[in-house]
C-alpha cells in the first residue's frame, strides 16, 4: 500500500534531470539569459518612461510586455538556477510559495496573449483609421486597455487557481522545475475533474480569442493596405505590424509546445525545458525585435548614448 502524505506543507520540486557535466552550461545558459532579460526589459521600460516622445499610445501598450516579462521571469529563473545546484532531496518548497508561482507564471502566459491583443486594437485603428486615431487612442483609452489586459487575466487565473487550492493534497512532488497549475492539482488523490473542464475552456477561450482578434484585425489592415495607394501608410503598416505579429507568433508557438508536451509523459524532459523556454526566448526577443524595428525607440536609445558620451571640456 502507498504511503500517502496529507496537506504537507513542504513540497519537492523535480527539477530538470541535469548530467554531472551539463549542469554547469545549463546553469550559465538561464543565469546569462537572465541578466539579459532583465537588462533590455528594465532598460526599454525605462527608456519608454524618461523620453516624452515615446508617451503615445503605441509605446505605452508595449511596455506592459517588459513588465510581464521582469515579473515573470524574475519569480522563476533565480528559484530554478539555485535548484540547479541543488541535489534533487534539498530542492523543497513551501506550498504557497508554490502557489505564488504558478500563479505568476500563469499571469505571466495569459498577459502575454491579452496585451497583444489590446496591441493589435492599437494597430487596427492606426492604419484603419489614422483621421480619428488621436480621437480613440486617448490617455484614458490607453489605461482602460491596459487595466483589461491585466483585469482578465487575474480573474481568469484567479479561478483556475482558485479551484486547485481547494483539493487536498495526498502527494508533495511537483513533477516540474517550477510549479504550475497542473503540476499543483497533480498532487491531490480527490476528483480533479472540474478543474480539467475550466483548464481547458480557459485554454479554448483564451486562443480563439486571441487568434481570432490578431486574424479580424489584420485582415482589416491587409485589405486597407492592398486598397490603398499610399505608399507611407503601406511601408509603416508592414514595418509595425509585422513587428506585432513575429513577437505574437514566437508567444504562440512557446505555448502551444508547452500545453501539447503536457498530453504526452514520456517526453517529460523535452515539457520541461519547453516550459523554461517560453519564459526565456519570448523575455528576450520582444524588446530586440521591437527596439530594431521601431525607428523611434532606435532614435531615443541613440540620442540618449549620445548624451552620455559627451564629456564638457573645460
Amino acid at each position: 500500500m502507498e504511503n500517502y502524505t496529507y496537506n504537507s506543507l513542504t513540497l519537492q520540486l523535480e527539477g530538470l534531470n541535469l548530467s554531472k557535466d551539463s549542469v554547469y552550461p545549463v546553469f550559465l545558459f538561464c543565469f546569462f539569459s537572465y541578466l539579459f532579460i532583465m537588462f533590455v526589459n528594465v532598460g526599454i521600460a525605462f527608456l519608454v518612461f524618461i523620453d516624452k516622445n515615446l508617451h503615445q499610445p503605441m509605446y505605452l501598450l508595449f511596455c506592459n510586455l517588459p513588465i510581464n516579462d521582469i515579473v515573470g521571469n524574475s519569480i522563476m529563473v533565480p528559484r530554478l538556477l539555485v535548484d540547479m545546484l541543488l541535489p534533487p532531496s534539498e530542492r523543497l518548497i513551501s506550498y504557497y510559495e508554490c502557489v505564488v508561482q504558478a500563479f505568476t507564471t500563469h499571469m505571466f502566459g495569459t498577459t502575454s496573449h491579452t496585451v497583444l491583443m489590446i496591441m493589435a486594437f492599437d494597430r487596427y485603428v492606426a492604419i484603419c483609421n489614422p483621421l480619428r486615431y488621436a480621437a480613440i487612442m486617448t490617455n484614458k483609452m490607453v489605461i482602460k486597455l491596459t487595466v483589461s489586459a491585466w483585469g482578465v487575466a487575474f480573474v481568469l487565473v484567479g479561478i483556475l487557481l482558485g479551484l486547485t487550492v481547494r483539493l487536498n493534497r495526498c502527494r508533495s512532488m511537483i513533477m516540474n522545475p517550477y510549479c504550475d497549475n497542473a503540476s499543483l492539482f497533480k498532487l491531490s488523490c480527490e476528483s480533479v475533474f472540474i478543474n480539467n473542464v475550466y483548464g481547458l475552456t480557459f485554454t479554448v477561450v483564451l486562443f480563439t480569442a486571441s487568434i481570432g482578434s490578431i486574424v479580424l484585425t489584420y485582415t482589416k489592415i491587409t485589405v486597407v493596405c492592398l486598397t490603398s495607394k499610399n505608399k507611407t501608410l503601406n511601408s509603416k503598416a508592414l514595418k509595425t505590424c509585422s513587428t506585432h505579429l513575429v513577437v505574437y507568433l514566437i508567444m504562440l508557438i512557446s505555448g502551444f509546445i508547452v500545453i501539447i508536451l503536457h498530453r504526452f509523459p514520456q517526453y517529460s524532459d523535452y515539457r520541461k525545458l519547453s516550459a523554461i523556454l517560453f519564459h526565456i526566448i519570448p523575455g528576450s526577443l520582444n524588446p530586440v525585435i521591437y527596439g530594431v524595428q521601431s525607428a523611434e525607440i532606435c532614435k531615443s536609445l541613440s540620442k540618449l548614448f549620445r548624451s552620455k558620451l559627451v564629456v564638457p571640456f573645460f
